[in-house]
C-alpha cells in the first residue's frame, strides 16, 4: 500500500493531505504506544483537489480503534447551478393526433410536386415540404412546457395514491388516539 501511495505522489496523481498545512506534532500523530509516537494513517487527493481541503486534523481525545486517534479533513465543494436552457420554439406535432389537422397535413403533403432527383436532393425537399406544412398547420410552440411530464400518470397510480393517502390519514388518528389516551 504504502508503494502506491507514494507511486501516486512521486507521479503526481495524489497529494498527502496531512503535508499540506503547518500543524504541532502533537497534531499529526495519529498512533500512540506507549512512549512511541507516528504519524501512520493519511488522507490523500487527487491532486486538482487539493484546493478544496481546508483543513486536516487529528482529534486528540478521540480513539477510532485503539491506540489509533481519529484523523479527519474539512472540505469544501462548490456548488453549481442548473442553467436554464433557452428555450427554443417547436412545431406543435402533437396537434397530429386530431384527425381534422392530420388529415389537412396528408393531404398538403401529398399534392406537393415530387420530381425524380437524386437521394439527397429528395430527401432535403421531403423535409423541408413536411416542415414548412406542419408549421403552416400547426404553428410553433410560444413557451416552455408549463407542466411537469405526466406520462407515467394513469388511473390505476391515481387510485394507488388515494389508497395510501387515506391509510396514511386512518394511522396519524390512530397515533393521535393512542398519545392521548395514554395522558
Amino acid at each position: 500500500m504504502f508503494a502506491t501511495m507514494e507511486r501516486m505522489v512521486v507521479t503526481g496523481l495524489g497529494i498527502i493531505c496531512n503535508t499540506l498545512f503547518m500543524k504541532q506534532q502533537s497534531k499529526l500523530v495519529t498512533y500512540i504506544a506507549g512512549s512511541a509516537k507516528s504519524t501512520v494513517d493519511y488522507i490523500m487527493v487527487r491532486q486538482g483537489d487539493e484546493v478544496k481541503v481546508h483543513n486536516i486534523k487529528v482529534i486528540p481525545n478521540e480513539e477510532c480503534m485503539p491506540k489509533y486517534k481519529l484523523l479527519v479533513m474539512d472540505m469544501r465543494f462548490n456548488t453549481t447551478k442548473r442553467r436554464h436552457k433557452k428555450f427554443e420554439p417547436r412545431v406543435r406535432v402533437w396537434k397530429l393526433k386530431e384527425e381534422q389537422t392530420s388529415e389537412e397535413y396528408k393531404s398538403m403533403v401529398r399534392d406537393e410536386e415530387w420530381k425524380h432527383l437524386d437521394v439527397n436532393e429528395h430527401w432535403h425537399k421531403m423535409k423541408k415540404i413536411m416542415m414548412e406544412t406542419a408549421q403552416h398547420i400547426w404553428g410553433m410552440s410560444k413557451g416552455p412546457c408549463r407542466h411537469k411530464e405526466t406520462w407515467w400518470w394513469n388511473e390505476e397510480v391515481a387510485e394507488a395514491v388515494s389508497e395510501n393517502k387515506i391509510k396514511v390519514q386512518k394511522m396519524e388518528e390512530r397515533k393521535f388516539k393512542g398519545g392521548m389516551d395514554g395522558v
